[in-house]
């Protein structure tokens, strides 16, 4: 049985709680001390005790937990059950679509609980908690699940600090252990993913419309650089897409061994590519000396990435980056310019564009921008859930 907390808002926050906002915000609340164990229910109500709306204590980022719902309900099985339904109902088109077999079942807030998304990997069902309050849920969602049968395992992802609270030997929960990789199909093109092996699994399935524009719309004939490349999958788009070559960088040792394994079980022979382990900047730097032109260039680099040499973060440094990628990037070539950081949106990132051409004195058009896939379901109150930005470019 979950514990009841009561926490008052402050009056400035309550007209955002009343018109959804989905994250509790600690700032908004009077007495934060009254809680004390995450995933106890909160509800949360205004100077007068008046019911604002439930939800869940667990920390995450910069809240104290999610709101679930503006009733007075359990929060019990049934109201997972009918979430996690509703979910699977808006995303029939791909459990039919046999040309895509991984896909986001279920994505946080934006299906109406913060803190836990669903991965589908063709009957592999990945769990990801963002916090130890959605973890003491567990039951529920497993049984949810289990109830819709035909699945061949469930693994997950603690996303959160655990403090040696939970000890399980690998991220196994129950049915058949995978044997891995297990091959997904994404619009026909295939990657094989490891559910068993750490926080990354081999693809990031929110980039599904991008590489499929790759290979579809700008790959053909081109010499294509994947920079922060990890396992090579905006390459294989771009070699399914005809490019003439790939080349891609990654500082990850790891990362040649999973690209390479990602050519060959799309059939495509890793010698005709170019496979760098090395640190992307001094690559650029390798390739200003070597005077290397490329026709497009993908940049996708992690948030904040920390190495020996330097310490990265677009929100500071993505100007930068671009400006050494424009230096590298043929006339009428294309930049991919992706970014996942949540802390500013698409305006400030075109922002970052125009600075970057404004001091290489170059000119650009924009001539595609993509957000989420329709699988990663958002929240119209909470855009910081809308994360991804990705632009096109167009090097004048």
């Amino acid at each position: 049985m979950q514990t009841t907390i009561e926490l008052k808002v402050k009056d400035s926050f309550i007209e955002d709680i009343r018109r959804g906002l989905p994250l509790i915000n600690k700032d908004a609340i009077i007495n934060e001390q009254a809680l004390k164990e995450e995933g106890s229910i909160i509800d949360l109500v205004d100077s007068r005790r008046g019911f604002l709306a439930r939800g869940y204590y667990g920390r995450q980022n910069k809240g104290i937990g999610w709101v679930l719902t503006n009733k007075q309900e359990a929060i019990d099985f049934s109201f997972f059950q009918q979430k996690i339904l509703k979910a699977i109902n808006k995303r029939k088109g791909f459990y039919q679509n046999e040309e895509t077999t991984a896909f986001r079942l279920f994505n946080g807030e934006g299906d109406g609980i913060g803190g836990l998304t669903i991965d589908y990997f063709d009957r592999y069902y990945l769990i990801n908690w963002y916090s130890d309050g959605i973890y003491s849920f567990k039951e529920q969602v497993i049984q949810v699940l289990d109830n819709l049968g035909d699945y061949k395992a469930i693994y997950e992802k603690k996303r959160f600090d655990t403090k040696g609270k939970y000890m399980e030997d690998d991220d196994f929960v129950k049915g058949e252990r995978g044997e891995f990789p297990v091959i997904v199909k994404e619009n026909g093109m295939r990657y094989a993913v490891y559910l068993n092996d750490g926080a990354m699994v081999g693809i990031f399935l929110d980039q599904r419309d991008v590489r499929k524009a790759i290979r579809d719309k700008y790959a053909k004939g081109k010499h294509v650089l994947n920079t922060f490349s990890y396992t090579g999958a905006f390459s294989i788009a771009a070699a399914l897409g005809g490019a003439d070559k790939t080349t891609s960088v990654d500082l990850a040792k790891r990362s040649k061994a999973k690209t390479i394994e990602q050519f060959s079980v799309n059939g495509l022979d890793f010698e005709q590519h170019d496979i760098r382990v090395m640190d992307v900047f001094d690559y650029f730097q390798y390739a200003k000396r070597h005077q290397l032109k490329f026709d497009m260039v993908v940049l996708d680099p992690p948030s904040f990435a920390r190495s020996k040499k330097r310490t990265f973060s677009t929100a500071k440094d993505y100007p930068k980056l671009l400006m050494d990628t424009i230096e590298i990037t043929a006339k009428n070539g294309i930049i991919v310019a992706s970014t996942n950081n949540a802390s500013f949106g698409m305006k400030k990132f075109k922002g970052f564009v125009e600075k970057a051409f404004k001091q290489m004195k170059t000119g650009y058009k924009i001539v595609e921008e993509y957000h989420l896939p329709a699988d990663f379901q958002v929240n119209r109150q909470f855009p910081q859930g809308n994360y991804l930005k990705v632009l096109f470019i167009q090097v004048k």
